[in-house]
């Protein structure tokens, strides 16, 4: 069978999804039985759960390039793909050298880098994370469909496996048969009954929480950091950073109760007299990259991370107190395998070469696009445009999923874009995505009239960029948020020849 018989057949599963289907209620005992059945691949690798509302993505891809540049034979796992469903699945290549080394003594793992000057530099020899090819992918997928359907047929499962337990389940098996030494893992949404949760991580992330899925996951702050702590394990180790009281209470309880070791990564967060250093190459980006120093080890850490905005610090300070607790964990119970030898030199270098598109991310000659789909990320994007020049005329491109609070989210962003007396050339453009959870046009044209603002409406994301660039003055910016469809749809049709 195809790969393109294989993506069809996994999008007949994502109706799941649509506003008119049955809600489902997910339990991990499915989950469970169809990895048993597939031989438990999720026990053959070393794994590290990154759950949260906001920045989870960009912490995985970020962690994920750390280990790839130490040499370890990484896998990475994410939700959802801007273009092609095999972006969720990635290895880095064969071959990579290993990084995991005897015990927690190594001095390898802490040595000065001006020790290792006769060693190729981390960038030289980083391996990249490659999607999963296309003809694995259908392979696993028709594999994993035929044990489902059995399992379905003796009555093993009530039903078959849905759109994202089936891609857990692809993804666990092929990182299997690579032999991957650890695997990053982004929680698809929740934790505590997400697909990915049957593995035993080494590590647990929890990155910032806030609103989000309140139909799947609750309507409190509380409520949903008690979701997200479903991914701790007893006697586990914690990554997080100081979250909203709400979160924080809930958090520090269930590590209490299960006896967790927290790991507060604010240490690698920049000081308040750290400044935001420019970039060493100059970019025709209107936003700057993260350019500053942390202390680690005795060393001064250069962060050079191309993802943009401040609140992508918070993200950076995660991806390496995990790392830096990944080299020093304990060796498991009845296991020959010791701590990870991630130095600080591949630390800087994964961190360099980290690839996350979609956030912030500028596009030649004016757009930006980022993924901010809830008023967190709403928030965040808005303080990130606050850094722009006052003078710079701005476009709004905005359209959003039904399930979102779209109202929220217009309250933040759209003033932002209002057309003024002397802001005369900013405006806002809305169009609907193809999507069966989108927001109609009707409805994000009543955000707008609800705060007394004047839109223009397009048909398409493809309509509303073209219609966008003929109202933007050459000066001008074009902001392109509200959902990752969005995002992906202006990418492609950019992008793609």
């Amino acid at each position: 069978m195809s790969y393109v018989a294989a993506v069809d057949h996994l999008h007949g599963l994502a109706l799941e999804l649509a506003p008119s289907a049955a809600r489902r209620k997910f339990d991990l005992a499915h989950m469970r039985i169809l990895a048993a059945a597939l031989g438990d691949p999720q026990g053959q690798f070393r794994s590290v759960l990154v759950a949260g509302t906001n920045g989870k993505g960009s912490t995985a891809a970020t962690l994920a390039a750390i280990c790839s540049a130490a040499g370890l034979r990484t896998a990475l796992y994410t939700s959802p793909h801007l273009s092609r469903v095999t972006e969720r699945i990635r290895t880095s290549e064969p071959g990579a050298p290993s990084a995991l080394v005897a015990g927690p003594d190594s001095r390898a793992a802490h040595a000065p880098a001006r020790m290792r000057a006769s060693e190729p530099s981390f960038e030289q020899r980083m391996p990249e994370l490659a999607e999963i090819p296309e003809e694995e992918f259908a392979r696993l997928y028709f594999g994993i469909d035929e044990v489902a359907q059995r399992l379905v047929a003796t009555g093993k499962l009530p039903h078959g496996p849905s759109f994202f337990e089936s891609l857990t389940a692809l993804a666990f098996l092929y990182f299997a048969e690579r032999k991957v030494e650890i695997a990053i893992l982004e929680v698809g949404m929740g934790g505590r009954l997400d697909a990915t949760n049957i593995v035993e991580p080494v590590l647990s992330v929890i990155t910032d929480i806030a609103l989000d899925h309140r139909e799947y996951l609750g309507e409190t702050i509380a409520e949903i950091a008690l979701e997200k702590a479903g991914i701790l394990r007893p006697h586990g180790t914690l990554v997080a950073l100081p979250q909203l009281a709400e979160a924080e209470r809930v958090i520090r309880a269930q590590a209490r109760a299960l006896d967790v070791r927290c790991i507060d990564g604010s240490a690698f967060l920049p000081g308040r007299d750290c400044a935001n250093a420019a970039p060493e190459q100059p970019s025709i980006a209107p936003l700057r990259p993260n350019h500053y120093r942390v202390a680690l080890g005795g060393e001064r850490l250069q962060v050079r991370s191309p993802l943009a905005g401040e609140h992508q610090q918070r993200n950076l300070a995660l991806a390496i107190a995990a790392a830096v607790a990944l080299r020093e964990a304990k060796k498991p119970a009845q296991s020959n395998k010791g701590c990870y030898n991630i130095p600080n030199a591949a630390i800087e270098a994964g961190i360099a070469n980290t690839v996350w598109p979609g956030r912030l991310e500028f596009l030649p000659p004016n757009l930006l696009l980022d993924v901010a789909h809830n008023p967190a990320g709403a928030t965040a994007l808005r303080s990130a445009l606050a850094t722009l020049p006052a003078h710079r005329p701005r476009t709004l491109l905005f359209s959003c999923l039904r399930d979102k609070d779209l109202a929220e989210m217009a309250r933040i962003l759209f003033p932002l874009f209002a057309a003024t007396a002397d802001r005369a050339q900013d405006c806002i453009v809305l169009a609907p995505i193809d999507n069966p959870r989108a927001a109609s046009l009707d409805d994000l044209e009543h955000a707008a009239r609800a705060l007394h603002l004047t839109a223009h409406a397009a048909e398409s994301p493809t309509e509303a960029l073209a219609l966008a660039r003929r109202l933007t003055p050459p000066s001008g910016l074009i902001v392109a948020t509200g959902s990752i469809y969005l995002v992906a749809a202006l990418r492609d049709a950019i992008l793609q020849p």
